[in-house]
């Protein structure tokens, strides 16, 4: 078997692309702009599926045609790519999304194996699954398989001892000391609102903008002297200050702190509300208890409390 790879602008994945194929019998990378444009049987189904999990949706008719075609042009090339080369596997990052989604289904339906790569939740690690990533991997989603597995302290605590927080990206989120903090309180660390966990698993939140609204509403629900502790995600680019604030300033009992180290707010906390973000997972590392709103693949019925609905959050939250 030689691997496929989807080149990325980041070198460094395309140094784990290199990796992964050097424990074959090797590969080459792929541009992913090469379209053909004779289709297959199910190249509109296809394209549909993609534009529809696209993370920039285009705007109006016209421009959703141009994706859509686009899309399909993408399919029809990688499964033509792949049909012709039977001995190739298909590699790619995240895959879940746009032209990266189209590839992959190209891939898929000639024939090919498949392999999804993404950032690991875990430190110093990165991801290799051949179902796909985040919520649609191929991580055991039964909870009675984990009973069945011996478990190892040592290795968990070495992987907990690893964690160190994002490095800002922002001016105005910092990973500083942890001031002093006045009543309890649940850390909730915000996510990229763009980004792929947002788009196809946020669940009833809708977003990240949904998920402050609601947050918001549902503090009030919180026992007498606790609050919701928030710092918004340290590399996304669109800002939720001003909404945050806004909540605040209405009367939710929310505190936003984007300066201090977030590992040190869990520390400090009673436990984590998130709606998918890896700190969720983390947080479990350091035996804090975990809400979580939308889809993940660690947000196991007994292993986090899965809230879904705002009326169910409240009710958590009440309960804190």
């Amino acid at each position: 078997m030689k691997i496929a790879w989807l080149r990325e602008p980041q070198g460094w994945k395309n140094k784990f692309f290199q990796a992964v194929a050097a424990q074959t019998s090797g590969g080459q990378g792929v541009a992913n702009w090469p379209l053909s444009p004779r289709g297959f049987d199910r190249t509109a189904a296809r394209a549909e599926d993609c534009l529809a999990r696209a993370k920039k949706r285009p705007q109006g008719a016209a421009a959703q045609a141009l994706k859509r075609a686009f899309l399909a042009g993408r399919y029809n090339h990688a499964r033509r790519w792949f049909r012709a080369r039977p001995d190739y596997a298909a590699l790619c990052w995240q895959g879940l999304t746009g032209a990266r989604r189209a590839f992959m289904a190209g891939a898929r339906d000639a024939g090919a194996r498949t392999f999804f790569a993404e950032l690991s939740p875990l430190p110093d690690m990165l991801t290799l699954d051949p179902r796909g990533v985040n919520a649609e991997g191929s991580v055991p989603q039964d909870a009675g398989f984990y009973d069945r597995v011996a478990a190892e302290p040592e290795v968990l605590d070495r992987i907990a001892a690893r964690f160190t927080a994002r490095t800002a990206r922002r001016g105005d989120v910092a990973q500083g000391a942890l001031g002093p903090v006045d009543g309890r309180f649940l850390f909730v660390p915000l996510q990229v609102p763009d980004d792929s966990q947002m788009v196809l698993f946020a669940g009833w939140c809708g977003g990240m903008e949904g998920f402050v609204d609601a947050i918001a509403r549902a503090s009030s629900a919180l026992p007498e002297g606790w609050h919701l502790r928030v710092k918004e995600h340290p590399s996304a680019r669109v800002p939720l200050t001003a909404r945050i604030d806004a909540a605040i300033a209405a009367g939710a009992r929310i505190v936003r702190d984007n300066g201090a180290d977030s590992f040190a707010q869990i520390a400090a906390s009673e436990g984590v509300l998130t709606v998918n973000s890896s700190m969720g997972l983390q947080a479990m590392f350091h035996g804090k208890p975990v809400i979580v709103t939308g889809r993940s693949f660690w947000g196991l019925q007994g292993l986090a409390l899965h809230c879904d609905s705002e009326a169910s959050l409240s009710e958590a939250l009440s309960e804190a």
